[in-house]
């Protein structure tokens, strides 16, 4: 071989290994992380945070203020009030954590947005509930047009009458926006939806909840999902979500990403357009409910003054 044919197939081969180049390719060690604290919820439903008589925070919250801004610090009490069974937790599973820290770090590059997490998780008791799958990771993406979205994140799909939830009977609802409901009301939305164009409409003006998640066992390849959130969790197709992670001295590092422009169903992310994301983590093969989450944090592309800039 030729030294000019040599140099042809070193190029061509840099090139192929740029367009298949993972998500590990980003320097995560140059990217700049924040902690955010996730906890363990209980049974504290939307409604449950809308009603003053259970939830003195409401009030304030009607008159303006957000979950994060009002309780930025107390995640921690939180969760070992909650897991403990103390509050708002009719069966809590023995030992377990009330919360965990994950670090977060967010960039892009011209076509995908990266979204990764480090996180341990302590000593988790196996709750026996998932029996595929350890640990999920959940990233909630909004944009904004989901009511209450900005102010509340992912809060705002979970409801009295869902799966395990105070009024969910044996009812196998999964996450839904209250705004999908013919009318809501404390012991949650019921199944009677509103008109299917009204549906169509909210849906084509965005106003649901994107849902990425990877699915984790150490040593084994990760799964990706791809759901929105509106009437109900729907999964999202074409699947446009990419997932991996490695595990190893007891600590998760994962990341999820998706182009900036993936098509319906899923939401532009652009420079310019604030988005709110939340996280959600279930470790020690728990399922449904029985997870940690984090309160509302803002998304930006570049530049402004959001929780995460995507750089």
């Amino acid at each position: 071989m030729t030294p000019s044919m040599k140099t042809l197939f070193a190029a061509a081969g840099a090139v192929s290994a740029m367009m298949v180049a993972p998500a590990w390719a980003v320097d995560w060690a140059g990217v700049p992380g924040k902690d955010v604290t996730l906890f363990y919820p209980g049974q504290s439903s939307w409604e449950w945070v809308m009603t003053a008589t259970d939830h003195s925070g409401a009030t304030k919250f009607k008159g303006g203020k957000n979950c994060f801004e009002c309780h930025n610090g107390d995640e921690k009490d939180f969760g070992a009030e909650l897991s403990s069974g103390k509050k708002n937790e009719p069966t809590p599973i023995a030992g377990k954590p009330g919360s965990m820290v994950a670090n977060v770090k967010v960039a892009h590059d011209a076509e995908k947005m990266y979204i990764h997490l480090e996180f341990a998780e302590g000593t988790q008791p196996d709750a026996k509930m998932d029996a595929k799958y350890a640990t999920k990771v959940t990233v909630m993406l909004s944009d904004g047009k989901a009511a209450n979205a900005n102010r509340a994140g992912c809060w705002i799909a979970c409801h009295e009458d869902s799966t395990k939830m105070p009024g969910g009977a044996d009812a196998t609802r999964t996450k839904y926006l209250g705004a999908s409901r013919a009318k809501q009301a404390r012991q949650g939305s019921g199944d009677e939806m509103k008109p299917a164009a009204d549906l169509a409409k909210m849906r084509a003006d965005g106003q649901y909840l994107e849902y990425w998640q990877a699915l984790l066992n150490p040593g084994a390849p990760t799964v990706a999902n791809a759901f929105t959130v509106l009437d109900k969790r729907d999964d999202a197709k074409p699947d446009a979500v990419a997932a991996e992670a490695s595990f190893a001295n007891g600590k998760w590092s994962v990341t999820l990403s998706r182009k900036l422009k993936a098509g319906a169903p899923y939401q532009d992310i652009a420079a310019g357009q604030p988005f709110t994301i939340g996280f959600a983590i279930h470790a020690g093969h728990t399922a449904g409910r029985f997870h940690y989450l984090s309160f509302e944090r803002s998304l930006a592309l570049d530049s402004g003054t959001a929780d995460f800039i995507a750089k």
